[in-house]
C-alpha cells in the first residue's frame, strides 16, 4: 500500500511540474495568440471615450509594433499604406479614433506558424471590424509577421491578403446572406 501511495504522490508531483512548466513557459504560438488578441482589444474603442483616453490607447496600440513596420495594406477609405514607424501608428490610430464613433476589432481565427528557432512567426488571420453607426462590418484577411524583440513578440510586417476576386475586403452582411443561401461569391 505504501508503494501505491508513493507512486500516486510521485505522479501527482510530475503532473504539477508539467502544468507549472506550461504556465511559466507557454509555447510561442500561445503567447502570439494572446498578444494579438490583446492587440485587437486595444484597437477597439467606445464612442464615449475622451481624447486623452484615445491618445493613451493609440500609444498602447503602437507598442504592439516594432519601431518600423512594413505595411502592404489596402484599406477602404485609407488607400495603400507602405511603411510606418510607431509615431505614425500612434497618429493614425488617434485620427481613426477621432473620426469613427466607435470600433470593435476581433481576430476570430488565427493560424500561427512559428519559424524554426522560435524568434519569428507568421500569422494568417481574419480581421473583423465593426464601426459604430455602420450597417456593414469589414472582414479582411491579413498576414502579420512578428519577431521576438527584447522578449516581446512585435509586429514587423502587415499585409492584406487578396481574395480570388481581387477585392481586398468582404462585407460581413454579404457573407452572411450568401452563406445562408448556400452560395458565397465575393
Amino acid at each position: 500500500m505504501k508503494i501505491v501511495f508513493r507512486l500516486a504522490w510521485l505522479l501527482g508531483l510530475a503532473a504539477l511540474g508539467i502544468w507549472l512548466w506550461t504556465v511559466l513557459f507557454p509555447a510561442p504560438d500561445k503567447v502570439i495568440r494572446r498578444r494579438l488578441t490583446e492587440l485587437a482589444r486595444t484597437a477597439s474603442f467606445s464612442p464615449d471615450g475622451s481624447d486623452l483616453a484615445r491618445l493613451a490607447a493609440a500609444r498602447n496600440l503602437a507598442g504592439f509594433f516594432s519601431t518600423n513596420v512594413e505595411m502592404k495594406v489596402d484599406l477602404p477609405h485609407f488607400g495603400r499604406l507602405n511603411e510606418m514607424d510607431r509615431e505614425e501608428i500612434t497618429q493614425a490610430a488617434f485620427a481613426a479614433g477621432s473620426r469613427a464613433g466607435g470600433l470593435q476589432v476581433k481576430f476570430p481565427d488565427m493560424i500561427v506558424t512559428v519559424a524554426p528557432g522560435g524568434q519569428a512567426a507568421v500569422v494568417d488571420l481574419t480581421v473583423t471590424a465593426v464601426v459604430a453607426g455602420e450597417s456593414d462590418s469589414l472582414v479582411q484577411e491579413m498576414k502579420f509577421t512578428l519577431h521576438k524583440i527584447d522578449g516581446l513578440w512585435l509586429v514587423t510586417r502587415v499585409e492584406t491578403v487578396r481574395t480570388l476576386s481581387g477585392q481586398p475586403a468582404i462585407h460581413l452582411l454579404h457573407f452572411e446572406l450568401c452563406s445562408a443561401a448556400g452560395s458565397f461569391h465575393s
